[in-house]
């Protein structure tokens, strides 16, 4: 049964991106499944890791160059690539459908993972920074959290620039960095005005991992996500960067932070959790067809069958949305708030249909020869990584209280 195939065409997308979504459903059944296996027990692969790093922790070189092979040979690697940068200029919407398939394993497929908000990279910067994350030569993270400042950077920050001469000086720590010890770039956000704050006085920063005045904590943060830690601390020891370095325009930092999180952070945590869900939702269907107790399949017991349709309802109805909401960005709508209802719904509602996944296989669900465990782990994650669900409660109460 697969039930993702029925429910998507529903949405009669476009001739072509309905072809990269079969690509990418093909891709994911003949080359990604079979190394589940090998994936899931492996200690090297870690939450938070760009997409070909978690593959070069696991895999033979031979596998990993392989699926790179794929993905450029398909132009899946320019999937979020516009089309001035050399990339396939899909919509937000087609780059959603398409990344529901992927996310439909364990095993991550290697792609251009760009940052919207690096397309802002002008001059030497395209040079130094943009293409080479495009070509997948260097890799980037987010430098926004501080240990004080989750909930509410833009009024708590504390890490400050301070302009002298034709330098820029930066110094405080951030904290829960995903990535930053494989990273070679750190888009950072510090204090450039401390009467402005998120109203013009933070500015964005392209930071070199190499930077002397970059110190990262190596041990990392050890979390329930996996053996491997892939947060950090990260601290700016008079941290020194030129003008050329500023990300944007000094003061509109803030601005740009909430540009990427709205799209990479919220917005796209639809496809992230629909693909587990649904994977979740087959493989429970599957599991209630051949498991037998007191002499008759599981299937037809209704407390088993009410868990499968709430399953379903709620894929449908996350899947509606986060298919809407991608539209109405593409349509240059403002959608914090609708970015912020995906994040909330996907997170929890993804979280609820991956533990009712492993209730209906009872032990074998813990099984971590199964991906039930990991995609609940990672989407229970997700009610907290990039906003807490009552942080995007308060987003959208905002925007119906704002009249």
């Amino acid at each position: 049964m697969d039930t993702h195939v029925q429910t998507q065409n529903a949405y009669q997308l476009p001739a072509d991106v309905k072809e990269f979504c079969e690509v990418a459903k093909r891709i994911v059944r003949e080359e990604l499944l079979p190394l589940e296996q090998e994936f899931l027990p492996h200690p090297g692969h870690a939450y938070g890791l760009k997409e070909t790093i978690n593959l070069k922790a696991v895999f033979k070189k031979d596998v990993v160059d392989r699926l790179i092979r794929i993905s450029r040979d398909t132009g899946l690697w320019y999937l979020m690539v516009p089309e001035k940068h050399g990339g396939l200029g899909l919509s937000i919407l087609a780059q959603v459908a398409i990344l529901e398939q992927f996310m439909y394993t364990a095993v991550p497929f290697p792609f251009a993972n760009v940052p919207n908000i690096l397309y802002e990279c002008k001059g030497n910067q395209i040079d130094r920074y943009l293409t080479p994350v495009i070509e997948g030569d260097k890799t980037t993270c987010f430098g926004q959290t501080e240990p004080n400042a989750g909930s509410d950077p833009g009024g708590m920050m504390q890490t400050k620039a301070v302009k002298r001469g034709d330098k820029w000086i930066i110094n405080g720590t951030k904290m829960w960095i995903s990535m930053a010890h494989e990273s070679d770039i750190i888009m950072v956000q510090a204090v450039t005005d401390p009467e402005k704050r998120q109203r013009g006085g933070i500015t964005m920063f392209l930071v070199d991992r190499n930077n002397p005045g970059v110190r990262i904590e190596e041990q990392g943060i050890k979390t329930w996500l996996g053996p491997r830690p892939a947060q950090y601390i990260v601290h700016f020891d008079d941290c020194e960067v030129s003008e050329e370095n500023v990300l944007g325009e000094v003061g509109k930092g803030f601005s740009l932070g909430q540009r990427w999180l709205t799209i990479h952070d919220r917005l796209l945590r639809g496809p992230y959790a629909l693909g587990k869900m649904q994977r979740a939702l087959d493989m429970s269907v599957e599991w209630a067809k051949q498991r037998v107790t007191f002499g008759k399949p599981i299937a037809e017991r209704q407390a088993i069958q009410w868990k499968l349709a709430d399953m379903y309802v709620d894929i449908q109805a996350l899947r509606s949305m986060t298919y809407e909401m991608a539209a109405r960005a593409d349509a240059g709508e403002d959608v914090r708030a609708e970015a912020a209802l995906v994040k909330l719904t996907s997170s929890e509602w993804g979280a609820r249909c991956l533990n009712e996944a492993i209730q209906i296989h009872g032990a074998m669900g813990e099984s971590l020869e199964l991906p039930l465990t990991l995609f609940y782990r990672y989407l229970r994650h997700t009610q907290i990584g990039g906003g807490t669900s009552e942080i995007q409660r308060i987003l959208i109460a905002r925007k119906l209280l704002k009249d």
